[in-house]
């Protein structure tokens, strides 16, 4: 791809994105780049979620992953649907009867201030990672694929895409990303289509071949029995469950979008249509992943293995779209990579600022001049944590959605824990010990995860969050108060 037509491409796609927030940016108050001013269509916000939950990790690393899992992440969709019905008839009642911005704030209404606070904290540490692993994925691809042969730094790339973010996000935050989520879904939507179709097309094969081969194919495995496996059945789908749950649910840049819907009935239709909108798209992704191998069987491309495994997963999707399948296959690969980046970002960003200014500055009675300063300093802080955690991770290796599930498991398991006692119980704890509890549960989970696998063979795979969920709530029913 020339240059030229590269920043074209990049310079079309962002004179959107700021057309819609200039639009957006009227009307604004003291409160709308925290809420919306509660008056987004919920459909609309169901479909632009698609881009915030699947994001470039997704784009490759489910793909990629097919070569060494097969498509064992199924079992992981199945739970998520699970997931999703949970929110929508528990969680969502709970957070629009509160009337929350940030929802962490039911943890202070249930049990206290301390609580509240370390179950935000928990947060902000696990989005932090969660969503600068998704923008280094994201640079790694760009870089690859286009900057490198421009000679332009990687760290330079970093942070032109977060000064993007910030200038069409800055003013209105989430009431405008609800819009430019639903244009960067579309796109997102249109890439899996397209790239579906163009190595379809360079396979010769009809509709209906196409499907017989992927459905007959070797890594065509839906559910993995072994008990022993990390990836089996009842790991995956209770993982599915859960994470969803915890990383939905229970997080403030995926249900800040929900709570902009006007009221609690049009929310609860906006989480499940936006279960079906992933779990379709998510499923095409597994189907893209057996396609890419088929092609790379048939054309002789050779992947490095090792041990039995294919090394960088991750790469197979950039390397076969941006060298076999011609321009219309990398254009629409740049566009993909574009649209995820922005929108599972730009959403992390505005609910770190969110989470950071109503839970630990008390933004929400502030006088309105302090309420700018503080929500654009706040900001500024999450921009540079993003940086400095891209650049900390830029060497990592393999498939990044395992690393964020993982790292997801051991962050989330506490705030999961949290919400389990507070929904299920009436357990109140002596709150000084609450921090210590919610550090010690993801420490404990890791030393038992590493003895299993050395006594037993047995991984807890993504079954970690439920282990250091309940080793939490545990953990709380040991400190709590007698009456």
């Amino acid at each position: 791809m020339s240059t030229s037509l590269l920043f074209i491409i990049i310079l079309i796609y962002f004179s959107l994105l700021m057309i819609i927030a200039r639009l957006t940016s009227r009307h604004t108050g003291d409160t709308t780049y925290f809420d919306g001013n509660r008056q987004s269509p919920w459909l609309l916000v169901a479909f632009g979620m698609i881009g915030s939950g699947i994001s470039a990790v997704s784009l490759v690393s489910i793909p990629g992953n097919v070569g060494n899992n097969h498509l064992y992440y199924f079992q992981f969709i199945l739970g998520t649907i699970a997931g999703y019905l949970f929110i929508a008839f528990v969680l969502i009642k709970i957070f629009y009867k509160l009337k929350l911005v940030s929802i962490y704030a039911y943890l202070k209404i249930r049990f206290g201030e301390v609580t509240y606070k370390t179950g935000s904290l928990f947060f902000l540490v696990s989005q932090s990672f969660g969503a600068a692993l998704r923008l280094l994925l994201s640079i790694k691809i760009l870089q690859y694929a286009f900057f490198d042969s421009l000679h332009i730094p990687y760290f330079i790339t970093v942070i032109v895409v977060l000064i993007l973010i910030w200038l069409y996000t800055n003013k209105s935050g989430i009431k405008t990303i609800v819009w430019t989520d639903a244009l960067q879904s579309f796109f997102l939507v249109t890439v899996i289509v397209v790239s579906i179709f163009t190595i379809n097309r360079s396979l010769d094969f009809s509709i209906t071949e196409m499907a017989k081969q992927i459905m007959h194919h070797p890594y065509a495995k839906f559910f993995d029995w072994d008990i022993h496996s990390g990836s089996n059945f009842f790991k995956q789908f209770i993982s599915g469950l859960l994470i969803t749950i915890a990383l939905v649910g229970l997080d403030q840049s995926m249900m800040q979008k929900t709570l902009t819907v006007k009221n609690m009935h049009d929310a609860k239709k906006n989480v499940l249509t936006f279960s079906f909108f992933i779990a379709f798209a998510q499923t095409l992704f597994l189907g893209l992943g057996v396609l890419i191998y088929i092609y790379a069987e048939k054309n002789a491309i050779r992947l490095p293995t090792e041990n039995g495994k294919i090394l960088n997963t991750d790469g197979i999707y950039p390397l076969l779209t941006l060298h076999y399948l011609g321009q219309i296959g990398a254009i629409a690969f740049l566009i993909g990579v574009i649209a995820s980046t922005f929108a599972s970002i730009d959403a992390c960003i505005t609910a770190l600022t969110t989470a950071f200014s109503y839970d630990f500055l008390d933004i929400e009675n502030q006088p309105h001049e302090r309420k700018k300063k503080i929500k654009n300093i706040v900001l500024l802080g999450v921009n540079v944590a993003m940086f400095c955690i891209v650049m900390i991770f830029w060497n990592s290796q393999g498939a990044i959605i395992n690393t964020i599930f993982n790292i997801a498991g051991y962050t989330y398991g506490p705030l999961l824990g949290l919400y389990m006692a507070g929904l299920f119980s009436k357990i109140n704890m002596k709150e000084k010990w609450v921090p210590l509890a919610c550090i010690a549960a993801p420490v404990a989970t890791y030393l038992l995860n590493a003895y299993f696998i050395q006594a037993f063979h047995f991984d807890f795979g993504f079954m970690n969050i439920l282990t250091n969920a309940l080793l939490t709530v545990l953990f709380l029913i040991l400190i709590k108060r007698k009456n």
